[in-house]
């Protein structure tokens, strides 16, 4: 006789969420490099940037080394991108899915951030192992702090990509808009550069992205030498949490008359 196995409503999303997930995975690494690559960008364009930044103040940049300086802004403003992006195109991508009535778009949102929140944290990781084993000197001195700071970036990410996935059902032309507006984020968010390098009057022209403050703050939890006299923990958080209750709000508001159009 067949046992039927009740489970109740947390424990199916919970599954879903794995098995998008696992989708995820496969599809995100399904060429031959796969993770390779993953690691194999962003590390060819920090030791890119480390030399064009290192001929110009030496091996160190405020007390901090050059590579380490750009290794921060580079996955920090990946991991946003990434994330950013693709939550934003996800419920486009997994809509004939939608017909299961144990998905939910958010569900797709959700798998897919923690999807490129992972990739990235692996990359992180096996930089520092191969700064290790190479013998490049390397400090840590927050590990902690570093790992709230992304995670608060990572949810910025994730509820911005929420609300465009959302709009985009109703407008298509949004993602346009959205890959001209994201251009220039590589520029202001302090990947190249450090707040110290630009004068305190021009400060505020600046200290509106909260992308800046998670890469500052992560360099001043790796090195508490490095100056956090422009940036603010109150003001990341803030912005993380503000984000998030509002595009939960508007998902929950709108949600069903998305996915019907």
């Amino acid at each position: 006789m067949t046992t039927i196995i009740k489970r109740n409503n947390w424990a199916i999303w919970r599954d879903v969420i794995f098995a998008l997930f696992v989708r995820e995975l496969r599809t995100g690494f399904n060429d031959r490099l796969g993770l390779a690559w993953a690691v194999v960008n962003p590390l060819a364009f920090i030791f890119m940037l480390s030399y064009l930044r290192g001929r110009m103040n030496g091996g160190d940049t405020h007390s901090i080394p050059t590579f380490e300086f750009m290794m921060y802004g580079m996955l920090f403003i990946q991991l946003f991108l990434d994330t950013f992006m693709n939550c934003s195109n996800s419920i486009k991508k997994n809509k004939a899915l939608f017909a299961f009535r144990q998905v939910q778009p958010i569900s797709s949102v959700i798998a897919t951030g923690a999807f490129y929140f992972l990739v990235k944290l692996t990359v992180y990781l096996l930089v520092l192992v191969i700064m290790y084993f190479i013998g490049m000197e390397f400090r840590v001195d927050d590990p902690l702090s570093i790992i709230i700071n992304a995670i608060a970036l990572w949810l910025i990410a994730m509820s911005l990509g929420l609300l465009v996935a959302i709009f985009q059902c109703y407008v298509p032309e949004v993602s346009k808009i959205q890959s001209v507006l994201t251009r220039p984020l590589f520029f202001i968010s302090a990947v190249f550069f450090s707040m110290q390098d630009v004068p305190k009057e021009y400060w505020h022209y600046l200290d509106w992205n909260p992308i800046l403050h998670a890469i500052e703050l992560s360099r001043h939890a790796a090195y508490h030498s490095y100056s956090s006299e422009a940036v603010s923990e109150f003001y990341l958080f803030s912005s993380g949490l503000i984000l998030f209750f509002f595009s939960l709000s508007i998902y929950h508001i709108s949600w069903k008359q998305a996915i019907s159009r």
